[in-house]
């Protein structure tokens, strides 16, 4: 402390701080009077005065300016030929009384839940949507509207139209629900918030067949990942058409799609497993047949392995939508 007292009227405190291996800040802090604590209550001699900071804070709570930004209020007082402080000084003062906020009476959104879903197995959680698909002409699009099991993967049921339909969502729902064998009180059905999603009668129909409706909270697509990671899967494949000819081109490709994707698609999320494989109950059967030829290649060659007997990957017993924090199963969103 004492060597850098010396040297920096010489060299300069950051020179003398950084040759004897100080900080500065050590430097400031010790060279501080004892008692004087830290210099938070220091203010400059051009510092408004108590009475300017209460004139301030006056005209920014008078009736004139109560909805105005504090810029808004500056520029309007300086074309009265008023100054009182700068628009950083107001901002300051404003702070200091925790007032720093949307000054204009506006509309606010409602906070809604998150949705909090657990499937596990299928039949008890399905999500659906709707994609468009582009059509001959540069307008002219189809809605595709599709269901997922959240637990298999399974893809129960979907439709192809040229509009969007409260109807056609109406329908494609019941019929998916009949062949799907869904009893009262058995399914969750979550959705975004578009037109069809919320409609009245896709409403009443799921109360009829007592079936739990759900929405994502607005402008989230989070809330709604499968349907959105499936479409992604159709629209990211090689064959997927940039534009299609006609409906019954669109049918014909999706349609093909939809029996790729269920029947022959192995799904990460499913332990490589097809979503067909799961929905139908057959998973516990394939994996142990996986585990025989696994265990047939260790014990043939056990040191291609390392001495480790490989295991298949476990179907995982639980999927949520936007897991709790209090929930602990890996194998979830």
């Amino acid at each position: 402390m004492q060597a850098v007292a010396e040297l920096s009227p010489i060299v300069g405190t950051a020179a003398a701080c950084e040759a004897l291996g100080m900080s500065r800040a050590s430097f400031y802090r010790l060279r501080r009077p004892s008692g004087s604590g830290p210099r938070t209550g220091y203010a400059p001699d051009w510092a408004l005065s108590p009475g300017e900071r209460q004139a301030v804070l006056d005209v920014l709570h008078s009736e004139r300016f109560v909805d105005s930004a504090p810029a808004e209020i500056y520029a309007t007082l300086l074309d009265e030929g008023v100054y009182y402080c700068s628009v950083r000084t107001m901002y300051r003062l404003l702070a200091a009384y925790n007032e720093v906020r949307e000054r204009r009476d506006v509309r606010r959104h409602p906070k809604h839940q998150r949705p909090e879903l657990l499937a596990t197995g299928p039949r008890q959680l399905w999500t659906w949507d709707i994609t468009k698909l582009a059509g001959p002409g540069r307008w002219h699009h189809y809605s595709l509207y599709v269901i997922i099991d959240v637990f298999s993967r399974y893809v129960p049921g979907w439709l192809l139209a040229d509009r969007e339909s409260e109807s056609l969502a109406k329908r494609l729902i019941e019929e998916t629900c009949r062949k799907e064998g869904i009893q009262p009180g058995q399914l969750t059905l979550h959705a975004d918030r578009g037109a069809p999603m919320t409609s009245k009668s896709v409403a009443q129909l799921l109360t009829d067949l007592d079936v739990t409706r759900s929405h994502s909270r607005p402008r989230n697509s989070d809330d709604n990942p499968y349907s959105e990671a499936q479409f992604k899967t159709m629209k990211y494949r090689p064959d997927f058409p940039q534009r299609f000819g006609s409906l019954e081109d669109g049918l014909g490709f999706v349609r093909g799609f939809f029996r790729w994707y269920n029947h022959e698609h192995r799904h990460t999320g499913i332990a490589w497993l097809t979503p067909a494989t799961v929905h139908f109950g057959r998973a516990e059967q394939v994996l142990i047949g996986r585990q025989r030829v696994l265990d047939a290649a260790f014990d043939a060659h056990p040191d291609r392995f390392g001495g480790r007997r490989p295991q298949v990957p476990e179907l995982p017993k639980e999927v949520w939508i936007n897991r709790p924090w209090h929930a602990s199963s890996p194998h979830t969103v």
